[in-house]
């Protein structure tokens, strides 16, 4: 750990892809002084998601995800604009997936899925404070979503169960938890 940490220098950047996903092959010099092409996903400046308490319970939603053709439950989330905060991006996210009004968000943590391909971050807000009714945007019929009511330890149950598997999902609930914003984790007995 003594031993300083190198970067890599970018010589140069050209779009390989464009479409729904954008992905930018960089020229780079690696540390060790040679040459290479690294591609990034740049699809999006950045994603949101809120996690909605609701007592002893979270809002979640349920949605068909083709790539791994099969329905999941998640957190409202999608993407932001560039030049849109943040904040601003969630709370129109979820509006447009849930048709509610956070009544007050508060950031809960940041990260990125997936640091070796893509160049954007996930801030993920909290909602404790309750909603009100909105509308929900259910224009595009590949982005038909189900709110769903689940109290917090069937989230954990099905956390531990492997049947939770939206990432994003399961990091809002570890950083609620380490925060005290939700009860710590509770432990199930996997079969």
């Amino acid at each position: 750990m003594g031993e300083p940490e190198q970067t890599w220098t970018t010589l140069g950047r050209r779009v390989s892809h464009q479409g729904r996903v954008r992905l930018v092959e960089h020229t780079v010099v690696l540390a060790d002084g040679s040459e290479a092409r690294y591609e990034v996903d740049e699809s999006i400046p950045f994603a949101v998601a809120t996690l909605v308490v609701d007592g002893d319970a979270v809002l979640l939603t349920r949605q068909y995800r083709y790539p791994i053709a099969r329905w999941i439950y998640d957190l409202p989330a999608g993407a932001g604009h560039a030049g849109e905060p943040p904040r601003s991006a969630a709370l129109r996210e979820l509006e447009e997936e849930t048709g509610l009004i956070a009544n007050d968000l508060q950031q809960l943590h940041v990260f990125y899925m997936n640091p070796g391909r893509s160049a954007w971050p996930v801030h993920v807000f909290i909602c404790t404070t309750g909603t009100t009714k909105g509308h929900a945007d259910q224009s595009d019929p590949a982005e038909q979503v189900r709110l769903v009511r689940m109290p917090v330890r069937e989230l954990d149950a099905r956390i531990a169960s492997q049947e939770i598997v939206d990432p994003t999902l399961i990091v809002a609930r570890s950083a609620a938890a380490a925060q005290g914003m939700l009860p710590p984790v509770h432990a199930v007995a996997v079969r």
